[in-house]
Parts: structure tokens; C-alpha cells; sequence
């Protein structure tokens, strides 16, 4: 894995290069690459930097913070998708990077942490709670698209059916707070790794002002690279002869779930169930309770075009497949490899719905 100073360096050059490569316009596909691997570590920084918090926060707030921070990328590309005309570029984002937290990123987190720790235990009511709360929010994110579907009155009033439900959404979101703050108890599996661990403080080097300043940095630059990656999104389509869905499921998304990809998986690894599974739950939940809803409310005054809750089916089909398998997966507390491969081939199967379309 990257040192910390090596993290920095890398996501301030691949950000300058970012900048340089949209300014001199260099072709279709360079300018679309370097952006994305750009987000995506400035993304990672953002999670390195809350998980030097961590210890102090506890895993219930770290986890908060980490995703509401680790998700400002997607908000702002999707902020820049729409005043670029391509909802559903910005709906098929916003469904992959749900998915591709509950079964990529828990998948690898589970294959990680299984095959170097053994069967992995967690205390199972947070991410049981963050599940249930994430199949609710889905409930909610369908009606628009069903009412559209089976007609009715209110199928000629698709907008503003789209607006009631995303403030009831952020609402629930406002509510839940307080309960995702909550730290989490720890498992008995971190208990069991806790007289093995070194004795030093884990994030020693990290003072408090300098986290705080790269999370500050991060953040503000990544306002700036998601402009640019939204930018070069058309030509490089063009170009790579890939559909406008896919790129939102797969492209996007993995290159703004890099937070729960990195922090995620490494905790896993390093035995610790609870923090990761806080990580990468929370996402999707802000994600569906806040980033969207958002993305509908804003995309009327931003300009540009009109975000909906109307999804055609298979996406909102796959929305319902991933948060009903997350609440499965958690229910027991308990975690193995061969769950992890399950999920990742789910997820792959769901991918390869959207390559053509």
C-alpha cells in the first residue's frame, strides 16, 4: 500500500496532470484516464486521512465521516454530469456505486479479510441496521420509476413525484445521523487481535491540523478533477466504444468507491470486521439518502438537465438485487471468503447487463 506521503504525492501530481492534460486538450482518452485515476486517489485520500481519525472517532463515526466525505466526488461529478446533459449517466453512477460498494467492495472486503483471517466475526446490529436502511431507501428511490411503469394519475407528474420522495429521503437521512454516529461495540475477533497488535499508536505523524488540511485540499481539488473527468466523459465514450451505462455502472462508480476499495479491504485485512463494514455500508446508505436526493432537488437550479427518479427497470432491478443481498450477507455477523466470491460475481453478472446499454 502507498505511504502516506507517497499518497499525497501521487494524487497532487496525477491532479496537476489532470488539469494539464484538460487544458492542452491531449486526445480523447488521455484526458478521461488521468482524471479518473486523479479522483480516485484523491478519493483515497480522503479515506486515509479520516482513518487516521479513526481511533478517536470510533468505528460508528468513522465510518460516518468517511463516506460523507469519501462520497463529495460523486456529488460534484454528478453535479457537472447534469450540466453536461447526461442524466443517465449521473442515474447509472449513482446505482453503480451503490452496487459496487454492497458487492464489489464487501465481496473483496470478505475474500480479503477470509482468506487471511478465517471465518471473520462482527457485531451484526449497525450493519444490519445500515442494510435495512438501504433496502428502505430503495423502497422509496422505486415508486417514481413504478408509478411511471403501471400509469396513473400521478405517472404525469413524474418530477414532482421525484422531489416528494427525495425530501422524504433526506429526511430519513437527517434522522439516521445520531444512530450512524453511535460507535460500534467491538467484535470478538478484533478482541482476539488486540494483544497481537503493536503497542505504538497506529496513526502516529498525523496530527489533528494536518489532517484536517488534507482533508480540506482533497476535497476542494476534487470539486476541480471531477469538472475536468466529467468533461472528457463524451469524447472518451466515443472513443472506447462504450455505452453511456456502463461507463456510470462501472467507470464512475469504481472510480469514486475508491475510499471503501482501499480502507475497506485494508481493514478487513487487518482483522478488524467492524470499522470496515462501518466504511463500506455507509456509503451506499448516504449515497441513496442524500447524494441522490440532492442531485434530483439541485438539478433544476444548477442548469442544465433534469434529474428524476425514473430509472429504466433493469437498473432499478439491479438497485433491489444489491440492497436485498446486502441485508442477507450482514444478518448473521459472520463473514467467509466464499460469500465475498459470491458477491463479486454478482456483480460482475449485473456489469456485464449494462455493456451494451
Amino acid at each position: 500500500m502507498l505511504g502516506d506521503v507517497s499518497l499525497v504525492a501521487l494524487a497532487a501530481t496525477l491532479a496537476a496532470a489532470s488539469g494539464a492534460v484538460h487544458a492542452a486538450g491531449a486526445g480523447e482518452v488521455a484526458p478521461f484516464v488521468v482524471s479518473g485515476v486523479a479522483l480516485a486517489l484523491l478519493a483515497a485520500l480522503v479515506g486515509r486521512s479520516v482513518d487516521r481519525l479513526g481511533d478517536r472517532l470510533g468505528s460508528g463515526a468513522t465510518g460516518f465521516v468517511q463516506s460523507a466525505l469519501g462520497n463529495l466526488p460523486e456529488l460534484f461529478v454528478g453535479i457537472f454530469a447534469l450540466r453536461a446533459g447526461l442524466p443517465r449517466v449521473v442515474q447509472s453512477a449513482i446505482v453503480g456505486s451503490i452496487l459496487a460498494n454492497v458487492l464489489l467492495v464487501l465481496g473483496a472486503a470478505f475474500v480479503v479479510g477470509g482468506l487471511r483471517n478465517g471465518t471473520q466475526r462482527f457485531h451484526a446490529d449497525a450493519p444490519r441496521s445500515a442494510a435495512l436502511l438501504l433496502l428502505l431507501a430503495v423502497a422509496v428511490i422505486a415508486v417514481p420509476t413504478l408509478s411511471s411503469h403501471i400509469g396513473g394519475a400521478a405517472a404525469h407528474h413524474e418530477q414532482a413525484l421525484s422531489d416528494v420522495a427525495s425530501a422524504v429521503l433526506l429526511v430519513v437521512y437527517v434522522l439516521s445521523i445520531p444512530s450512524a454516529l453511535r460507535a460500534a461495540p467491538v467484535a470478538p475477533s478484533a478482541l482476539r487481535a488486540a494483544p497481537s497488535a503493536p503497542s505504538a499508536p497506529a496513526h502516529s505523524g498525523w496530527p489533528t491540523s494536518v489532517v484536517v488540511a488534507a482533508l480540506l485540499g482533497s476535497s476542494v481539488t476534487a470539486a476541480f478533477v471531477s469538472d475536468w473527468f466529467v468533461s472528457s466523459l463524451t469524447p472518451a465514450l466515443g472513443a472506447l466504444h462504450l455505452s453511456a451505462a456502463f461507463a456510470g455502472f462501472v467507470v464512475v462508480a469504481i472510480a469514486g468507491n475508491a475510499v471503501e476499495n482501499v480502507v475497506g479491504i485494508g481493514l478487513a485485512a487487518r482483522n478488524r470486521p467492524d470499522y470496515a463494514l462501518s466504511a463500506i455500508l455507509q456509503s451506499p446508505v448516504q449515497i441513496a439518502l442524500a447524494v441522490l436526493p440532492l442531485l434530483v432537488l439541485l438539478s433544476g437550479p444548477i442548469g442544465g438537465a433534469h434529474l428524476n427518479l425514473v430509472m429504466p427497470l433493469m437498473l432499478l432491478a439491479a438497485l433491489g438485487i444489491g440492497a436485498a443481498i446486502a441485508v442477507v450477507v450482514v444478518f448473521d455477523g459472520e463473514s467467509t471468503w466464499l460469500e465475498g466470491a459470491a458477491l463479486i460475481g454478482c456483480y460482475v453478472a449485473l456489469a456485464a447487463v449494462f455493456w451494451w446499454g
